[in-house]
């Protein structure tokens, strides 16, 4: 095994429990997490790979957002929302901190930015594909 494979599974390891983290800590995205931690199982290891993409708990989010190439705008909004209830309810109830609050927010826009822009929507990428299209046949 090349010391860049090998690289490559511990960064995606890594990746991989920050993902998980994720599916419990508010403001923290879980599914680009997971998308990174494939892409650099799939450079790296065969094996970690389908372990990752067979596993009953995060496989199907990765498999969801390869099959849709994205996310649909149904789930970004629900994600995008419970998010923000779970930052609001730390900030009120938990974080005595201002200092805190802010980062905990900061993080919550970053997160945000992240689902809304950065992750593509299930959809656009085929609506784009015809524009290009006929723009060709044109």
């Amino acid at each position: 095994m090349t010391p860049l494979k090998l690289i490559f599974i511990f960064l995606g390891s890594i990746s991989l429990v920050i993902g998980i983290i994720g599916i419990v800590v508010p403001g923290l995205p879980t599914t680009p997490f997971l998308l990174l931690t494939a892409g650099l199982y799939v450079k790296s290891s065969d094996r970690l790979y389908n372990k990752l993409i067979s596993n009953r708990f995060l496989g199907p989010y990765i498999q969801d957002y390869q099959r849709n190439k994205g996310m649909n705008w149904r789930k970004k909004i629900i994600a995008i929302g419970t998010m923000w209830v779970m930052i609001l309810v730390s900030c009120i109830f938990f974080i005595d901190s201002g200092s805190i609050r802010l980062i905990v927010v900061l993080v919550g826009v970053v997160g945000t930015l992240v689902m809304g822009i950065l992750v593509p929507t299930a959809g656009s990428v085929a609506v784009y594909q015809e524009i290009e299209q006929e723009d060709k046949n044109q």
